[in-house]
């Protein structure tokens, strides 16, 4: 990226530390990017590497005179454009501005500003998400328009707005967000996932962000760094966390390494990349990470093959590569104060170094939390990468969470067919039995649909009360729930499955002139504003309920159409029943004695009502009831 074009993009965000860095760009044309562009005081570690990256700046000679400061070792690329500095930061470092000054043998020396800060609380105090919370998940492109002004920046590769393309931006960004966190907060949501808002520059569909070609920026298409700060200063005041969606696996074919790389193996296939030669997808055998007889073809096909060939395949086994991600996300951590990673494409980059990624962020934040996402329907292979599985390879991955697509999948197919002894609510039933195979199953991230499959309500035959039963059921099971922006309004993509510009639909209400707010439920329909309704009502009956969050669970195998499932912690018991009889049917109550109900009133949650549970209840008509003993 040239010094016209980043200053251009920098000029949009304020604040000290982008003024700050611009001042050293303008002064030093010669620095193009120095990253991570600061660090701060205090952390476990005392080393720090920093990349430098400016014509010929290899062939100089860095020097440091701070106290607490040292450079232990200077390390040239294969490209003379960049040098890599190892520092240690002593436990005596104070917080402060130190040069770097880079010593020429061919003219005059060059000196960068380097900002060390003090850090914000103690490692310690960065508390991820947990069983207690309630996820969000936005497309940001896709949720509101808080900055139209933003819309198109002629700097970049895209420059065309275009609401009636799928695949095209459409203008959301992080101001529509910090707009509506009231929204979310009011549903009952307690954390929220945007999916990726760093620069993305590239030709097309750079609207999901997912092809990053800086990993230390902010679209400007999206705000600023002080817009995504603010956004998470406005979150924390509402008891709200922040999940960043981070990619490891792969950047964009535009980022601006790709131009001038480092060394010969910073991408996989790198030698075919420089000469335009022919390039190999993954395989997506993703089975390869734990098959005890998987060829080493297979193993290497599966991590080194790109994702896609307009995302270069990252080599993490590059030790400079795998410190500079890393460093890049706990840079992400401390800058935003986050709640949480979401870990994109999880089992694609090499296992051994996302186990030291994770290992490294974890040690550092022990209440930290991240998920990782591995799309299988096998939970085995959900439970692989789970930290603490006693796995057969002696594999261990420090990640706390995981995504169960087999649950997602159990769900979906016990609410569509037909009940028979094999098939129905036995899905389900069978699929929360599954949970002895994991190590903790109440930190396994479970959801209806997310921005990559279709809608919930679509892979529902969209129909309303199994989409009420759906959600029902993943918000008072065990475990983290999630659910996609839109959800809660019956979005859907039935016109075309599988279709991702359609599924990542705009929320109507996030911009001027549409004929539905959903935000304020003007122009929803019955059994739109019902189902807002529903999920507003349990979600903030979860915040308060010890039992769904932390407590015992039993459930009782279906019968007859009726599955029931209860949530137990001290005098609260939540019991959670899935009726799918079009008429109404009696339950023997006796059946379930072991709640010990008997003779208890207990209170309907989504109905308001109260009841006595006796010998007998009667459910009157298909779909999900909610009831609690607490007042």
């Amino acid at each position: 990226m040239s010094l016209n074009i980043e200053v251009s993009l920098k000029l949009k965000q304020t604040g000290f530390l982008v003024l700050f860095l611009l001042f050293n760009l303008a002064m030093h044309a010669q620095i193009n990017h120095v990253e991570p562009p600061n660090w701060w005081v205090g952390f476990k570690t005392s080393e720090l590497q920093i990349l430098v990256n400016g014509p010929e700046i290899g062939e100089t000679s860095p020097e440091i005179n701070y106290p607490g400061v040292s450079i232990t070792k200077v390390h040239q690329a294969k490209s003379k454009n960049y040098l890599f500095i190892d520092l240690k930061i002593a436990s005596s470092a104070k917080s402060g501005t130190f040069d770097i000054v880079f010593k020429s043998k061919k003219g005059k020396n060059q000196v960068y500003a380097y900002q060390l800060k003090s850090r914000e609380k103690a490692s310690k105090d960065y508390v991820g998400f947990n069983s207690s919370d309630a996820i969000y998940l936005i497309t940001p492109d896709r949720f509101a328009n808080g900055n139209p002004s933003n819309d198109v920046d002629v700097n970049m590769n895209e420059k065309v707005l275009d609401r009636s393309n799928d695949y095209g931006r459409h203008g959301g960004d992080i101001r529509g967000i910090i707009n509506h966190l009231d929204y979310i907060h009011d549903l009952g949501f307690t954390a929220i996932w945007p999916t990726p808002v760093l620069t993305n520059d590239m030709p097309e569909s750079s609207y999901h962000g997912y092809a990053m070609t800086d990993f230390y920026q902010v679209d400007p298409r999206f705000g600023t760094l002080e817009e995504y700060q603010e956004l998470s200063h406005e979150m924390y005041e509402r008891g709200l966390k922040l999940i960043m969606d981070m990619v490891a696996n792969h950047c964009g074919s535009e980022h601006w390494w790709m131009k001038d790389l480092p060394f010969e193996d910073w991408v996989n296939q790198q030698e075919a990349y420089k000469t335009n030669g022919s390039l190999k997808n993954s395989n997506h055998r993703r089975t390869a990470n734990q098959d005890l007889y998987a060829s080493k073809i297979d193993k290497k096909e599966m991590s080194e093959g790109w994702f896609v060939p307009a995302m270069p395949d990252l080599n993490q086994r590059n030790p400079f590569m795998a410190k500079y991600i890393i460093q890049n996300n706990i840079w992400w951590i401390e800058t935003l104060n986050l709640g949480g990673i979401r870990q994109d494409t999880y089992p694609y980059p090499d296992k051994a170094f996302m186990s030291d990624w994770a290992g490294a962020i974890m040690n550092e934040y022990p209440n930290f939390s991240i998920v990782g996402e591995e799309w299988s329907v096998n939970p085995l292979l959900v439970r692989y990468w789970q930290t603490g599985t006693p796995n057969k390879d002696g594999y261990e991955s420090h990640l706390k969470s995981t995504m169960d697509f087999p649950m997602q999948e159990a769900i979906v197919n016990a609410l569509n067919e037909e009940e028979t002894w094999g098939t129905g609510l036995v899905k389900m039933y069978e699929g929360l039995a599954n949970d002895f195979v994991y190590t903790k199953p109440e930190d396994i991230l479970i959801f209806p649909d997310n921005h990559d499959m279709d809608r919930v309500f679509t892979q529902l035959k969209e129909n309303v009360i199994n989409t009420k039963m759906a959600l029902g059921y993943i918000f008072v099971m065990p475990r983290i729930p999630q659910m996609y922006y839109g959800t809660e309004i019956l979005m859907q993509n039935t016109a075309k499955p599988h279709d991702h510009g359609l599924i990542r639909t705009d929320f109507p209400g996030g911009w001027n002139g549409d004929a539905v707010d959903a935000f304020s439920g003007d122009g929803l329909t019955e059994d739109q504003a019902g189902m807002q309704r529903f999920v507003k009502t349990i979600l903030n009956y979860r915040k308060q309920s010890e039992a769904i969050k932390n407590g015992k669970t039993l459930h009782f195998a279906p019968e007859d159409g009726v599955y029931v499932l209860a949530r137990i912690a001290g005098d609260e018991t939540v019991v959670f029943i899935l009726n799918k009889n079009s008429e109404s049917v009696t339950l023997d109550l006796e059946h379930y004695s072991e709640l010990g109900l008997d003779g208890k009133t207990l209170k309907d949650i989504i109905s308001g009502k109260t009841l006595h549970w006796t010998k007998t209840l009667k459910l009157e008509a298909k779909g999900p009831v909610l009831l609690t003993t607490k007042k």
